[in-house]
């Protein structure tokens, strides 16, 4: 008898539920979408098929790189810190929020900030 009556009560439940008028939320009760382009880029790939990498990079106080390359160009987003860029013989500081583009050629990174610094590398390399 409990089964059945509770089986019932389950079934009123759920058809109060599917039909009551349900209130759509509206549109200024939720919070914008902000959206920025940060970095646009027109170019051209070596080839139709394409490794892309998304790298988290962490500079601890006062490091600096090797003279090095990437596998391929790319965006770059400084999370935190402040970095000192050197490629193609121009050197640029970078800072926490701030995009750029590597273009995968010889250069040296280093932590010009006063703490550790992070950077994400969007890289765009050919496939192996």
């Amino acid at each position: 008898m409990f089964k059945l009556q509770s089986t019932k009560m389950m079934q009123v439940a759920l058809a109060t539920l599917l039909l009551s008028p349900i209130a759509p939320v509206a549109a200024q009760e939720k919070q914008g979408l902000n959206r920025a382009v940060l970095l646009e880029k027109k170019l051209e790939l070596p080839s139709p098929n394409v490794d892309a990498k998304v790298i988290r990079v962490t500079f601890p106080l006062g490091f600096k790189t090797p003279w090095h390359t990437h596998e391929g160009p790319g965006p770059r987003y400084m999370v935190k810190g402040q970095l000192k860029v050197i490629e193609n013989g121009k050197e640029n500081t970078y800072s926490a929020g701030e995009v750029f583009w590597e273009t995968g050629a010889l250069m040296s990174v280093e932590n010009v900030g006063d703490a550790e610094a992070e950077l994400i590398i969007f890289e765009l390399a050919p496939v192996k």
